[in-house]
């Protein structure tokens, strides 16, 4: 059948770390050296959660008044906020929004024949592990990781904490893991971590 013989073709690499450990460049940077197309769950999200879409119609049923807009929009910086510091509301958006989430990315990934590389930030989280053939964690430090989200995202030390604790151990990830890249130094030696893993034949 035409499906299965799509499916043999393709080869898709799972991308993922920790917020701050650097998994969107490397995912971005692989994508541009290697001509991979490369399917963002976050941006995926970001569609799904615009008004009227069904992300934001499954979290408008959800949440009280107090996290959308005047306009109607979700209020994300609101929303993000509330989600590192309770974990009871993180359970419920999970698994409210990972089926859709899930469904669009299989659908994204049915476009390509070959390698695609799916940057999944919550990859271990959401138990998504058998939706790729290999999985990359992108590993950093954690006093690297807060320092890059302070400087990012302009937040306190504190808020940079609470943002790791909100997801699972990057240690963990990485020992899960079928691949590892260390970007917690240079750019420079993260790509060529990089070029010695392209030199295994994974992409």
């Amino acid at each position: 059948m035409p499906c299965d013989s799509q499916q043999k073709k393709q080869r898709v690499i799972g991308i993922t770390g920790g917020i701050g450990s650097g998994k969107s460049k490397v995912a971005s940077f692989l994508s541009q050296e290697y001509n991979l197309p490369l399917i963002n769950l976050d941006t995926l999200c970001q569609i799904l959660l615009q008004p009227q879409h069904a992300g934001w119609l499954a979290l408008h049923s959800l949440l009280p008044a107090t996290y959308f807009t005047p306009q109607g929009e979700l209020d994300r910086q609101y929303f993000r906020q509330q989600l590192f510091t309770d974990s009871a509301l993180r359970r419920q958006v999970d698994a409210a929004l990972h089926p859709l989430a899930r469904q669009e990315m299989n659908k994204q990934i049915k476009r390509f024949d070959g390698t695609v590389l799916v940057e999944i930030p919550l990859l271990f989280e959401a138990g998504w592990q058998e939706s790729v053939e290999s999985i990359l964690v992108v590993f950093a430090s954690t006093k690297v990781r807060v320092q890059r989200i302070i400087q990012r995202d302009n937040v306190s030390e504190k808020e940079a904490q609470n943002a790791l604790a909100a997801q699972q151990c990057l240690r963990q990830k990485a020992a899960a893991a079928d691949h590892v890249v260390d970007n917690s130094g240079s750019w420079e030696q993260t790509c060529l971590q990089l070029q010695e893993l392209a030199n295994t034949n994974i992409f």
